[in-house]
């Protein structure tokens, strides 16, 4: 029941027929919050496992540290619940297979929680790709800045943190044993241990939106660069990070090329953004609203031709005109370039993708109807997020089976 936590759940309780009947989390202060929201009947838990032992749960929301993820949503599905996975899938790219391989088993209903996964957006941008309205897909740039302490992960640590009343050795789970450290505990993002970085927690959420969009399963290269060049406060992952991702041609999309970055100290104002660029056009989301500007490429003009930037005015005077001639000849009407059209798109007002995502999964848990953002769509955003981690620690390239979900040599 941390900040997502409390988040997903009263989005959930927005959904018809939801009910909140327990919560569990490893600070006490949290279970205590729990019950002056909720109401004291909701039971209130230190250990997980409590929760997923009653008969009266039908689903439960993960929204847990991501060393947590895979352990958590095994037991879940095992003990026959519906399972709402926070993002990223997985902390490691081992734990993809083995998550998919038990949601097939149990066959229990498994969803993962990421933006730009449900938004009607982004269904738009998949229209408007499909409808040729950029002519031929070439590149994507996409990034996700923060300008703030809060932004940057430097969550406020409570007064009465201690040993007593944050389950230390229930948080550390399987990650390394160390001596109780509460910015650890309460600003987990910020290690490798419990975390994912930057691209975990924020590219994870660019390769959803990018893979809805032309329905891609994701790179086939991820090369990393970036470091810790300004919140120098313990963390041992970047707060700066750039990443090119290599797609190739698939039946659904041509091969293109992707720039991605994330930046904590963005004196821009931060935001994010993504640009779906093609040969005639381009698409730019922001927010809640898309633009769409066409500029069709066009043969060049004669006056472009002979007397612009072109190899024509560097020629002798006969050899200039012999080419006018020919050129003249052979285009009786003069060449007009298309004009420039723009196409603005705006969700409607109070839309919530956040609701959107819910009410999928509880249709899913209901009725049987096909996960929106199954296990393998999660992992195959996970994974190349995770890849963006490496390439950057290790300084390699990193190749990648988008198919096969399996990382090359």
């Amino acid at each position: 029941m941390g900040i997502i936590g409390f988040i997903d759940t009263d989005t959930a309780l927005q959904v018809p027929g939801v009910e909140l009947v327990a919560a569990a989390d490893v600070y006490s202060g949290r279970r205590n919050r729990v019950n002056e929201i909720y109401g004291n009947d909701v039971l209130t838990s230190v250990d997980y496992r409590e929760v997923l032992a009653r008969s009266d749960i039908d689903a439960v929301i993960i929204a847990a540290p991501d060393h947590w993820h895979l352990q958590m949503a095994i037991d879940a599905m095992r003990a026959g619940k519906a399972v709402y996975l926070e993002k990223p899938m997985v902390q490691k790219l081992d734990q993809g297979p083995q998550l998919i391989r038990a949601q097939k088993e149990t066959g229990v209903v498994l969803q993962v929680g990421s933006q730009f996964s449900s938004p009607i957006l982004y269904e738009k941008v998949r229209e408007l790709i499909a409808s040729g309205a950029i002519g031929q897909l070439n590149t994507i740039e996409a990034r996700y800045n923060r300008n703030s302490p809060l932004g940057a992960w430097q969550y406020s640590i409570p007064p009465d943190a201690s040993r007593e009343t944050c389950d230390w050795d229930r948080f550390l789970g399987a990650a390394p044993e160390r001596p109780f450290d509460p910015v650890r505990f309460f600003r987990w993002r910020n290690y490798k241990d419990y975390g994912t970085g930057i691209p975990g927690d924020l590219y994870v959420h660019l390769f959803t939106g990018i893979h809805k969009s032309i329905g891609s399963n994701g790179p086939s290269e991820v090369i990393s660069t970036g470091g810790l060049h300004f919140w120098d406060d313990g963390r041992d992952v970047p707060d700066v990070i750039h990443s090119l991702c290599r797609y190739e041609a698939s039946d659904n999309h041509p091969a293109f090329t992707l720039t991605m970055q994330s930046n904590f100290a963005d004196g821009s104002g931060g935001g994010q953004t993504f640009r779906f660029v093609g040969n005639e056009g381009m698409i730019e989301v922001r927010n809640d609203s898309l633009t769409l500007v066409r500029s069709p490429m066009t043969p060049p003009s004669e006056e472009e031709l002979i007397e612009g930037y072109n190899s024509v005015r560097t020629w002798s005077e006969p050899v200039r005109k012999q080419f006018t001639e020919e050129y003249q000849a052979k285009h009786k009407t003069p060449i007009a370039p298309e004009g420039r059209e723009t196409v603005e798109f705006q969700v409607p007002e109070n839309y919530d993708d956040r609701f959107d995502h819910f009410t999928y999964f509880f249709d899913s848990v209901r009725n049987g109807t096909p996960v929106y953002q199954d296990a393998v769509f999660g992992f195959r955003a996970a994974a190349p997020s995770l890849l963006a981690n490496k390439a950057h620690e290790d300084g390699v390239i990193c190749k990648w089976d988008p198919e096969g979900m399996r990382e090359v040599a």
